[in-house]
């Protein structure tokens, strides 16, 4: 039976996990690996770090409520991530705004102030950037509620761009490694249901379609060299990872598993590995 997702559910993947969700990894044992965890009997994720092979974990943040999609910054230096402690509510389901800390989870300071919500952060090659899928006043409401569009702002949280306009939800979004593209995950073809890979320069222009089949396709993730990407496809009937070529030839099925596999993360990504050194 084919799985359908709502878009809630990919918005609030990171948050709803049965115990710990990797999210980034390293094979240096002085590189770190930060996660969220429910550990200790928490009804809510804190993000913690740990070394590669699995020792000195040490929680980073602290408060009863979500913080969750921990994303390093390129220097290793600092982590975004996602949090709904202001306490904005929408329709009874708290909503997040997207913070910055230093790797030793000290100096947290919020980046955005949006009723609505914001999330997925991703930092840009150079650190001096952060896109994010954001929900806002002024954008198109749908069946399932205010539209998601990309924007993009400058790591102290100024400078706040929106690159994507249309009717319908554009989400999910990652830099490429050379810094010159955006792929992100869109349901633009106008049904609210079928999500697509698309990829765009990073001022949001020049939109193009990398898949096209009836099924959801999600969670771009460039390799290293700029030259893939590996997403999450609906296109068997339940959820499988796939990769592709970045102009989305030759695309690839790399898994096969009845219950599903997502969320695919290249190893040495730029965007989720902090570099040699204890924070």
């Amino acid at each position: 039976m084919q799985r359908r997702y709502s878009l809630a559910h990919f918005i609030l993947a990171g948050i709803v996990v049965l115990g710990l969700t990797l999210l980034m990894i390293v094979v240096d044992t002085q590189a770190q690996i930060a996660f969220m965890s429910k550990r200790g009997g928490h009804f809510n994720p804190e993000i913690y770090v740990m070394d590669a092979d699995g020792g000195n974990q040490r929680r980073l943040t602290n408060n009863r409520h979500d913080d969750s999609s921990p994303s390093w910054s390129p220097d290793g230096k600092r982590i975004a991530f996602v949090s709904n402690r202001d306490g904005h509510v929408i329709e009874g389901i708290s909503t997040f705004e997207i913070y910055v800390m230093d790797n030793d989870g000290s100096n947290q300071q919020r980046l955005t102030n949006n009723l609505d919500g914001d999330w997925n952060p991703s930092w840009s090659p150079d650190g001096k950037r952060i896109i994010f899928s954001s929900r806002r006043a002024g954008h198109f409401i749908g069946e399932a509620g205010i539209t998601e569009e990309i924007y993009v702002m400058n790591a102290d949280g100024g400078n706040l761009q929106r690159l994507t306009n249309n009717r319908n939800n554009d989400l999910l979004p990652v830099w490429s490694p050379d810094g010159k593209r955006i792929a992100f995950a869109s349901d633009r073809k106008g049904n609210f249901e079928n999500f697509e890979i698309y990829v765009m320069d990073t001022d949001g222009r020049n939109p193009r379609n990398l898949t096209n089949n009836p099924d959801d396709d999600w969670d771009p993730s460039w390799s290293p060299d700029g030259e893939r990407i590996a997403f999450m496809s609906e296109r068997d009937g339940n959820a499988e990872i796939y990769v592709m070529a970045a102009d989305g030839g030759n695309p690839q099925n790399l898994t096969n598993n009845p219950h599903g596999d997502g969320s695919p993360a290249w190893l040495n990504s730029p965007f989720s590995v902090a570099p040699p050194g204890k924070p």
